[in-house]
């Protein structure tokens, strides 16, 4: 059961030349849970994940994550350390075109180009096979994968850093409806078989529903973050 707070976010006000400014005027996510956000477009799921890692610091309010306020990390090698305990699943990962499935998710484990051997390359094919990402593509350029190999190729590497939290930033928003629901289900298996703390901000209700029971819609005038779980959402799938 999830007990003590991974995330909490009070007041939080950034003003990041949007339409109007990011606003959270509170959220909890407890260690182990797995909660979706709605509400949020891109530019502005990119500005909470940032403040999230203490990339950025609120214009008002705080972030406290693992039990430290962001605004108290004043130094810059004690932030670098902290973000081993993230990983971002996202679109704005980088995947490098030329190198193959095997390279890439190999290298939050190993840091190096080279073909991966030994437990590396086993660690990489156990990963692959948790994501549902079959072995014949690992030795293929990235370059060659359709949108939901490219989506899985992304969740593996993010596992393989072994983050505390997951963090996805409209994860499914590259993917066809039927793909995104595919994907939705890997997502949704592979943090609860790990009981991994995962916050997903995302455009897609039926994405937010199959992956999380805790689905809250924020309304951006006041930051208020209301739920949209219960019969409402049953009637949606």
């Amino acid at each position: 059961m999830p007990t003590a707070d991974v995330l909490s976010v009070r007041g939080v006000t950034r003003d990041y030349r949007g339409l109007r400014p990011l606003r959270v005027a509170a959220l909890d996510v407890k260690e182990g849970a797995v909660v979706s956000l709605l509400g949020f477009d891109q530019a502005m799921a990119e500005v909470l994940v940032k403040l999230i890692m203490g990339a950025t610091l609120p214009d008002t309010g705080e972030v406290v994550v693992f039990g430290q306020r962001t605004s108290d990390i004043t130094d810059g090698d004690a932030w670098l350390d902290g973000l081993d305990r993230f990983s971002l699943l996202s679109d704005r990962t980088v995947l490098v075109e030329e190198l193959s499935v095997e390279q890439t998710i190999a290298l939050p484990i190993a840091f190096v180009l080279d073909e991966p051997t030994g437990v590396v390359r086993t660690t990489v094919r156990t990963l692959a096979a948790e994501v549902r990402l079959d072995e014949s593509a690992l030795m293929q350029p990235v370059s060659a994968l359709l949108p939901l190999a490219r989506a899985r190729v992304r969740l593996a590497r993010a596992l393989a850093a072994g983050p505390r939290l997951l963090l996805g930033e409209h994860p499914s928003a590259s993917l066809s409806p039927d793909d995104t629901e595919t994907f939705a289900a890997d997502v949704s298996r592979v943090v609860r078989a790990r009981q991994l703390t995962t916050l997903i901000l995302t455009a897609d209700r039926r994405f937010a529903t199959t992956v999380s029971r805790d689905v809250l819609m924020l309304q951006p005038a006041t930051g208020a973050l209301t739920s949209v779980t219960g019969w409402r959402q049953w009637l949606q799938r």
